[in-house]
């Protein structure tokens, strides 16, 4: 079976590269706009898609959330909050990115995220570069939309079939396969390295362990780059 070597991965922010939210956030959100968890959880991304894609500005999301009238100050502390909840790295996966790309293989973020939240995003010095950006807030559409992957294919420069798209939403995935973009189904960083296996001539992220056997450790960038020229 002759093994798949991408020229670009496509990365998923949130729950890829970045943490779920916390429940002392949500409980802090909640609290602000007066509802219990499960409420405001419902209500928090009834809309969501909508204001990731800025067909709602922040003001008028935070009604619909909140049903009903809230200050300015409410809704400041509500953006700030809200954006800093989605700025934790997740573990492993922002190094095994910032290891792909110094190996020559080109890498992008497409996720659908709000204004706001991209904003606190430019202050989070983790995240570590990337050829190329797509925001749904920017292009004003939002994945499972065929034409966001093309607009983040077009930004990289290559085609369908020689990228590697990783989200943690099987309807993302499966619109990305669509298009002919090889996709998998992020779930952990143990579960992705074991779907490498066989499939993709690139190095896994760098786990303990994957339930298959013991994963090698990621080479160094400069072994990476030696290996590639070999």
């Amino acid at each position: 079976m002759t093994m798949i070597r991408p020229a670009a991965i496509i990365f998923d922010y949130g729950n890829v590269l970045c943490r779920p939210q916390s429940l002392a956030d949500v409980e802090t959100l909640a609290a602000i706009v007066k509802l219990d968890i499960a409420e405001f959880q419902t209500r928090y991304w009834r809309r969501r898609l909508s204001y990731d894609e800025a067909a709602l500005d922040p003001r008028s999301y935070w009604q619909t959330v909140a049903d009903g009238q809230l200050t300015e100050a409410e809704i400041d502390r509500l953006n700030d909050i809200d954006g800093k909840s989605w700025t934790h790295p997740a573990a492993v996966m922002p190094e095994w990115a910032k290891n792909v790309r110094a190996s020559g293989v080109r890498t992008a973020i497409l996720s659908n995220m709000p204004l706001t939240v991209r904003e606190a995003l430019d202050h989070s010095e983790w995240l570590p570069e990337f050829d190329h950006r797509t925001f749904s807030c920017d292009v004003r559409l939002a994945k499972p939309a065929p034409e966001i992957y093309r607009y983040s294919l077009r930004g990289l420069g290559v085609a369908a079939r020689d990228a590697l798209f990783l989200d943690d939403k099987s309807e993302n995935v499966q619109a990305a396969e669509a298009l002919g973009i090889h996709s998998i189904l992020f779930t952990t960083p143990e579960d992705l390295a074991g779907q490498f296996f066989g499939r993709f001539d690139l190095p896994p992220p760098a786990v303990a362990s994957v339930g298959v056997g013991q994963v090698p450790d990621l080479p160094r960038s400069e072994e990476m780059k030696d290996d590639q020229n070999k």
